[in-house]
């Protein structure tokens, strides 16, 4: 009788330990890349790839199969966050009102600066060799900002003067003065206060 299984590798009685599914391959980088995005999000500086294998409780070489260089974790990370953003905009509009979804879309907005701020050198040194392309981020972040603006403005609980620039550049302002997590109580409170200036003006009874 063959001792192997459909997919090569040997039955319970041989000595190879069955092959990890590609499935169980993508939810191990997944989690990397989560535990990667958490450990930049609360660095003061740039951590070693040694410490977020550490972190993440799995050996260098692990993180190295995954991620074979820096440069590779540190875009893995910074498009994870891109595409959180942009695709996020319209997901919180299928599930909370326009002027609760662009609070909540600051909050995302926030992490992805927190991240930026654990990776930075290596993001300036991949944007000026044109590895990532920072005005067709800006472009994704401005669009998925509209789309908020937009859904106010037909909804009536947004102003209708407000741009997507005018946004993007408080909130800036806010994570240079308040960055997280460091200043998270303040940021918040700021955010609040940037969000009641969104809000059209009660109209006189």
């Amino acid at each position: 009788m063959n001792d192997r299984s459909t997919n090569g590798a040997r039955s319970v009685f041989g000595e190879m330990e069955p092959r990890t599914p590609r499935a169980d391959a993508a939810r191990n980088r997944d989690q990397l890349l989560t535990v990667a995005t958490r450990v930049f999000m609360s660095a003061d500086g740039e951590p070693s790839m040694r410490a977020i294998a550490r972190e993440a409780g799995v050996g260098i070489a692990t993180l190295y199969r995954h991620f074979p260089t820096r440069e590779s974790l540190v875009d893995a990370v910074y498009q994870d966050q891109v595409v959180r953003l942009t695709s996020g905009a319209r997901e919180l509009l299928g599930h909370m009102p326009p002027a609760a979804s662009m609070r909540r879309w600051m909050d995302l907005f926030g992490d992805w600066i927190a991240a930026k701020n654990g990776m930075l050198d290596t993001l300036r040194a991949m944007i000026e060799s044109g590895q990532i392309t920072h005005a067709q981020t800006r472009t994704e972040l401005l669009t998925a900002i509209t789309t908020i603006l937009d859904a106010g403005r037909t909804a009536g609980d947004l102003r209708s003067d407000i741009t997507a620039e005018d946004i993007a550049a408080a909130l800036i302002g806010i994570f240079t003065v308040a960055p997280r997590p460091e200043q998270e109580a303040t940021a918040n409170r700021l955010l609040n206060l940037l969000m009641d200036g969104l809000r059209p003006a009660a109209q006189p009874s």
